[in-house]
């Protein structure tokens, strides 16, 4: 957002063909009068402020748009709607032109903006008496104060004689908010929104950079920049950081976590730096590395822990998919043994299985639970999910090879040493250049699926995942209550008489030893 000390000349700029060589369209909400009469009323005030440096008469955003918007919406139509979408939000007049730079590289909107509104009825005041101004327009007390050496009235004084309109206010005060920092975020998440709403392709939708959230924002670099290399290296660091923020996400370390060592290791750490050693560009690569660090830490702890779980839930499962039978009563086996294995439905169908028995009015049966929207997403993001964990796990091993090749690098000892540690080193670097874009393929992967970041892709997971274990959940106590499940159809009796033989003797079981003792007694 820009700050405006010449409203009518910037407002001719950004309107003129003559000026612009890509113009489309202009919109005004209002007579180009207003922004004079502005203009003005906002010099008055700053006058009697007596605030030191410039008068600011209005203000401006620029909206970067899509390049797809040129194609597909007529540009008088969508500066209209860009236009009046703000002023329906914030109640201020508006003048807007839809330009491209010269290259045609940058589709956008200039869109300047009025602090104040207008009065519906202008207030004016009346002089009770006679009031006096000197050149500089401030009110003087007496005559003599704006009379020269022979009585007369210098140049540029002014009496406003009783009776007359000595002040007449055309607007409002100016409206705060956009003074506040607070407006630019809620603007950015505004228009965003609107541009998201116009975008046909979900691979084009825009996102909004949380500067309080887990990752570091870049840099542009413009043109001509002296300081073009020094934000250039700063940005690779940044990008090593959020490429490891997405590793430690796909590691399912909490945001917590990850939030509490970019504060300890980053945001706080520049803050001493700066009060300590002033602003020294070259000590922000190093206080990254070290936050790297200690989230690739964290990291291999929590992976190294996750897989031992993972070892522990599989022979757990393995000991519930076989189980040491319980015995049973073989009188009972061999009854159920002699029937063909033929599916339930099949044979409750046949006369001589059916037992006459008198109808009675059924309860109404609810519907079964529909699959909610989210659920749906499921299966697809779930998809998603195993593909990120593989890739993670092939940079977990590249890791461990990395490591192994660091450990025998260090226990180099003699003439080992010299011969072989360049070699060695030279492997190292390799694995971590292929490791590094393994962890960039991370981001990769959830943006050929159409989310901006890593952490946009799990917030939405796990909130499918949690409606489809909800949708689960229901679906199960209906079959319990009211059906057969989907699993139980294709049941053959001997399939069947076996489940239910196992969940008898699960809940009712009695060792032999008791029956025995039951029976001697």
């Amino acid at each position: 957002m820009s700050k405006l000390t010449n409203v009518r000349g910037r407002i001719t700029y950004i309107s003129s063909h003559a000026k612009q060589e890509n113009l489309y369209a202009v919109y005004e909400t209002t007579d180009r009068s207003y922004w004079t009469e502005l203009a003005r009323y906002n010099q008055q005030e700053f006058k009697k402020s007596n605030t030191p440096g410039k008068c600011i008469e209005a203000r401006e955003l620029i909206i970067a748009l899509p390049e797809s918007f040129q194609s597909l919406y007529d540009p008088n139509s969508l500066l209209q709607l860009f236009t009046n979408r703000f002023k329906e939000k914030y109640g201020v007049e508006c003048v807007s032109a839809l330009h491209h730079n010269k290259r045609k590289t940058n589709y956008h909107i200039h869109l300047i903006f009025s602090e104040r509104e207008l009065l519906p009825e202008p207030i004016e005041k009346i002089a009770t008496r006679n009031m006096f101004y000197d050149e500089k327009g401030n009110h003087v007390r007496t005559k003599k104060e704006i009379l020269d050496e022979n009585g007369n009235i210098r140049k540029g004084c002014k009496i406003v004689k009783k009776g007359n309109v000595y002040e007449r206010n055309l607007f409002t005060t100016k409206d705060t908010l956009f003074k506040q920092e607070s407006f630019v975020d809620e603007a950015k998440h505004f228009y965003t929104d609107l541009i998201n709403l116009l975008i046909k392709d979900d691979m084009e939708k825009l996102h909004v950079f949380d500067k309080n959230g887990l990752y570091l924002a870049t840099k542009k670099i413009g043109k001509r920049n002296p300081k073009a290399e020094q934000i250039q290296s700063d940005n690779e660091i940044r990008m090593k950081w959020n490429h490891e923020v997405d590793r430690a996400i796909v590691s399912e370390v909490s945001e917590g976590e990850i939030r509490q060592i970019k504060k300890e290791y980053i945001t706080d750490r520049i803050k001493t730096s700066m009060e300590v050693n002033g602003n020294r560009p070259e000590l922000f690569g190093h206080i990254i590395g070290t936050a790297i660090a200690a989230l690739a830490l964290l990291i291999s702890k929590v992976l190294n822990a996750a897989r031992e779980l993972k070892n522990k839930l599989f022979q757990e499962k393995q000991a519930e998919m076989y189980p040491i039978p319980p015995e049973v009563n073989p009188e009972t086996i061999s009854e159920v043994s002699n029937i063909s294995d033929m599916p339930v439905s099949d044979i409750q169908k046949k006369p001589e299985a059916v037992t006459p028995v008198h109808e009675t009015a059924k309860p109404q049966i609810p519907p079964k639970p529909s699959m909610p929207a989210d659920a749906k997403a499921f299966p697809k993001l779930s998809r998603i999910y195993q593909e990120l964990n593989q890739h993670n796990d092939i940079i977990f091993e590249a890791e461990k090879e990395r490591n192994a090749l660091e450990d025998q690098r260090d226990s180099l000892k003699g003439l080992a040493k010299l011969t072989k540690k360049g070699d060695l080193q030279a492997r190292i670097d390799r694995k971590n250049e292929q490791i590094e874009t393994l962890k960039k393929g991370l981001k990769g992967i959830v943006w050929r699926y159409g989310f901006q970041t890593v952490q946009d892709f799990y917030r939405s997971y796990h909130a499918s995942a949690s409606a489809y274990r909800d949708y689960q959940s229901k679906v199960k106590n209906w079959e319990s209550t009211y059906g057969i499940s989907e699993s139980q159809k294709g049941e053959t009796i001997s399939q069947r008489m076996e489940r239910y033989q196992k969940e008898k003797a699960e809940q009712t079981y009695t060792p032999n030893y008791q029956k025995k003792n039951r029976g001697a007694r």
